[in-house]
């Protein structure tokens, strides 16, 4: 027996309630329809002439339905007499590669056969102006060259800054399209000045840029599109600080606070940004958002497949195991830090050898008064918080509350305590 399960032999595991919490959740049934509905309600199509090229900038992550979206905007296009074409749209995600972010649209199902539109992949920019300060604004060269542009994102709060305008479309045109040289200038002075900069960029690329719309979603609390709406590019500014407000109203959230130890099952730039979102976890890598519970350790078991080995976010973990560290490709979450200048969100947490000792060195530091009632939730991730596990402890308080029902008996946690390879 090794010291660290010396320490940790007396540490009591909890048993586990399965639970399935219930959010207000409206949702839209015919997703292809919509986007039409949308467009021609705008009525933006009459801006792309016969012939026109137009770039459409599509993002990375987190975006339900994205291939359909994408494909329905494609197909709009194409009714207008424009020709169409993907440019991603993605900061410095994908290894600031070309290659590295067309990889990423097909693990999205954003593939050419797919959407019946071609890919145009660079990390070329043109610098289309400077704000006051001298910071440079960049856009994608191929849509810089395009006949016409349209950008597709979800909006929705960002996990390091609050403001008028967070994730979204204006987002997208300044970081997104800016590639990896427009992301780290957008960064370039933190995250605590993001919230002005963010617009203002994206004000200089829309007067240098032939964006013509935006088609943004609001996804209710179960990762389905609520609300599809064309906005025409000059009523970004005034139109997006709306639906930034509805989709925070149906944002999910763990049922219990204050949280003890949340255990989350999986991490990965899938998921969000940070790995797990901060809106949901209430760890955040700045001092410029908040929200969320109060959680006094976190725990991560694992790092998706679609992460490729990024595991940007796992700092904000107190604890891991060491296969989530041998899973770890240290350069791709580098690569995300440098370019935002946050590096909290590579640093590494203690890592124990299984996911046994993980969850009980949770339990041991969370200096609960009893740790036979540590109030313990486990999760797959952020984006599935319909159906949960809670420990024993926590289960008064969710028969005290409608939104909650509960599925199963308790029962002994299902971790591994072998250390695996």
């Amino acid at each position: 027996m090794t010291i660290i399960e010396e320490l940790l032999r007396d540490v009591p595991l909890p048993r586990m309630v399965r639970i399935r919490q219930n959010f207000h959740a409206p949702e839209i049934k015919d997703v292809e329809q919509a986007v039409h509905d949308a467009i021609k309600e705008a009525d933006v199509l009459s801006r792309i002439a016969k012939g026109d090229r137009v770039a459409i900038a599509v993002g990375s992550r987190g975006v339900a339905d994205i291939p359909l979206l994408t494909r329905e905007t494609v197909r709009a296009v194409k009714s207008a007499g424009g020709e169409p074409f993907i440019v991603p749209a993605m900061g410095s995600h994908g290894g600031a590669t070309a290659e590295g972010q067309i990889d990423v649209l097909e693990q999205l199902g954003v593939t050419e056969d797919f959407i019946e539109a071609p890919i145009i992949a660079s990390m070329d920019v043109v610098e289309v102006g400077k704000l006051p300060n001298g910071l440079p604004v960049y856009t994608d060269k191929h849509a810089y060259e395009a006949d016409k542009v349209i950008v597709i994102n979800r909006i929705k709060p960002h996990t390091a800054f609050r403001g008028p305008v967070e994730s979204g479309l204006l987002k997208m045109i300044t970081i997104g399209l800016g590639k990896q040289k427009g992301a780290e200038a957008a960064h370039a002075y933190s995250f605590k000045y993001m919230a002005e900069h963010v617009p203002q960029m994206a004000k200089i690329t829309l007067s240098k840029v032939p964006i013509i719309f935006g088609l943004g979603t609001i996804e209710n609390a179960y990762d389905r599109p609520a609300k599809i709406v064309a906005v025409p590019s000059e009523q970004l500014e005034e139109v997006e600080p709306q639906l930034l407000l509805e989709a925070k109203a149906l944002m999910p959230r763990i049922m219990f606070d204050p949280i003890d130890v949340l255990i989350v099952d999986e991490i990965g730039k899938d998921i969000s940004g940070d790995g797990m979102d901060p809106n949901i976890t209430g760890r955040y890598a700045t001092p410029y958002a908040s929200g969320g519970p109060q959680v006094t350790r976190i725990v991560v078991l694992g790092l998706t497949e679609k992460t490729h080995g990024n595991a940007n976010g796992i700092g904000l973990a107190d604890i891991t195991t060491s296969n989530v560290l041998n899973d770890t490709i240290k350069e791709k979450g580098y690569a995300n830090a440098l370019t935002s200048t946050v590096t909290t969100v590579v640093k590494m947490p203690m890592a124990l050898d299984t996911e046994e000792l993980a969850v009980k060195a949770a339990i041991k530091t969370c200096n609960a008064f009893d740790m036979h009632q540590a109030r313990v939730v486990r999760i797959e991730n952020t984006l599935h918080l319909k159906e949960i596990w809670i420990s024993e402890s926590l289960l008064p308080e969710a028969l005290e509350n409608k939104d909650i029902e509960v599925l199963s008996e308790s029962e002994r946690i299902a971790l591994i305590n072998k250390k695996e390879g």
